[in-house]
């Protein structure tokens, strides 16, 4: 038996209302009136396709041994990077092991899914025992177009292995049809869309039953099997439309999260299974279909290994921690769509010297710092001299990882003069369980909203982009744990 073994999901906090984007431009698009109702998420201005997969892959392997990965995808149509392996850069963040062999999978929606085939079948040959698979996806779309309704972003990760199994895989099938719904060329920032019957009809509507009917006959699945069908596509009525043209009960098709996140492109067929897994109970079989240039359908059946996973962080529990976005053109501002003047602090030279980057890439992307072999002391970041007055031994420091330890708020400033895209900018000193102090900036949180003592976590975000050189800078950061 081999098939997944834990799952992580991650929703940014914000969710943009999407009568906001109708009421901004009803003036020249009446017609969005048909998409504005619920929420998409919005990822803050320090999120991309790689820091949201690199937040669900922790939710995923959280309590596991990582030291047991030994292959690593990462899957996304918006990278940071078109030349520097983005899955290097999750698997330095998440501390994975030198030896990790990692790829990226691009070019089609169906990027997530074609990661997560390729991880099985690493497994099935016996030369992998443990794999992660992630996808995400921040995509940037014009102004007053129905993908801006539509689109949403967020990230799924998946362990897959021959042990403690709670989703074991079937089977799979593939059409591969140059198929042209959407397209973005190589130098444009937007994609082009074409006409929505035609993708309706045409390739959601003939592609993909083609491709589940060819896992039915492979298999020898029926549809009256199948307890959960789960189909990215943002025309709402289609999956149940489709599921029950393949034999399968209507109400087997799950929702497409389009109130309440969005599609979130790559991830979303991840992210719709790892949904439907969150509910699943042992023996419930479940179809994973993905749409780009051809489809691909995958089956699962749920183990009596789920019960000890009720607890992960997938979907639901993000999706839980929301809070809602009404200001449009903050939604703009962190797309990068608007040309704003940031004042003079703003024109700070951003170069990132790459030696010094690459000395100290376990402390900055792996946040990694020291514990004293000699007093026990715990500290960040890790140097040569042991923070504790009471020991100052020398080169006695071990490596210790602390973007999964827990801390507090100790101090902190809202700064109204410090350059940043989400102003005040929020810093301050965190004080962890472990006892070591380090200073931080923080993230998704507000003026008023936190105080000494506020619980924090860590978050892989983004800290600078050098726009003049093309290159984006990565940090760790303070999450505050508030409520609204």
């Amino acid at each position: 038996m081999f098939g997944i073994t834990s799952y992580g999901g991650y929703i940014p906090r914000y969710r943009l209302n999407r009568g906001t984007i109708y009421g901004a431009n009803a003036w020249m698009a009446p017609g969005l009136i048909g998409s504005a109702n619920g929420e998409k998420s919005m990822a803050n201005w320090d999120e991309d396709s790689l820091t949201m997969a690199v937040e669900a892959s922790k939710n995923c392997i959280k309590g596991t041994d990582k030291s047991n990965i030994d292959l690593a995808y990462l899957a996304s149509v918006n990278f940071p990077f078109q030349d520097r392996q983005n899955a290097g850069i999750m698997s330095a963040a998440l501390n994975l092991k030198e030896s990790v062999e990692s790829a990226d999978f691009t070019g089609s929606m169906r990027a997530g899914t074609s990661a997560l085939l390729a991880g099985l079948n690493a497994v099935k040959s016996g030369d992998y025992n443990n794999v992660l698979i992630a996808a995400g996806d921040r995509r940037i779309t014009k102004m007053g177009y129905l993908h801006e309704l539509w689109a949403g972003d967020g990230a799924a990760a998946l362990t897959l292995g021959t042990e403690d199994v709670i989703a074991e895989f079937k089977g799979s099938f593939t059409i591969t049809d140059d198929f042209i719904d959407h397209y973005r060329g190589l130098h444009e920032r937007f994609d082009y869309n074409w006409e929505e019957r035609w993708i309706k009809d045409v390739g959601y509507g003939t592609i993909i039953p083609k491709a589940v009917q060819g896992l039915m006959d492979k298999t020898g699945v029926k549809g009256e099997d199948i307890a959960r069908f789960t189909m990215p596509c943002v025309f709402g009525r289609l999956q149940a439309q489709v599921a029950t043209q393949m034999g399968i009960a209507a109400d087997k098709a799950m929702d497409n999260m389009h109130s309440v996140c969005g599609d979130t492109g790559t991830a979303h067929s991840l992210v719709m299974l790892i949904s439907a897994i969150e509910d699943a109970s042992p023996g419930d079989k479940i179809i994973s279909v993905a749409f780009g240039q051809g489809a691909t359908a995958m089956l699962f059946e749920v183990t009596d290994k789920i019960s000890a996973h009720k607890d992960r962080v997938g979907i639901k529990a993000t999706l839980a921690d929301r809070k809602e976005e009404h200001n449009y053109i903050k939604f703009l501002s962190h797309r990068g769509l608007l040309a704003q003047d940031w004042m003079m602090r703003a024109e700070a030279d951003w170069r990132t010297a790459l030696t010094a980057l690459y000395r100290s890439r376990r402390m900055i992307l792996g946040m990694v710092g020291g514990k004293c072999t000699k007093c026990g002391t715990d500290q960040f970041p890790k140097m040569e001299v042991c923070v504790n007055p009471e020991c100052r031994a020398i080169d006695t420091q071990e490596d210790l990882e602390f973007s999964g330890v827990s801390g507090k708020i100790a101090s902190y400033t809202a700064d109204i003069l410090t350059y940043t895209l989400d102003p005040p900018a929020h810093y301050g000193m965190v004080e962890f369980e472990n006892g070591a102090k380090s200073l931080f900036d923080f993230t998704d949180n507000e003026t008023g909203l936190i105080d000494v003592g506020t619980p924090v976590k860590m978050v892989f975000r983004i800290r600078n982009i050098d726009k003049e050189r093309g290159f984006t800078q990565y940090i760790w950061k303070a999450k505050p744990i508030v409520s609204n």
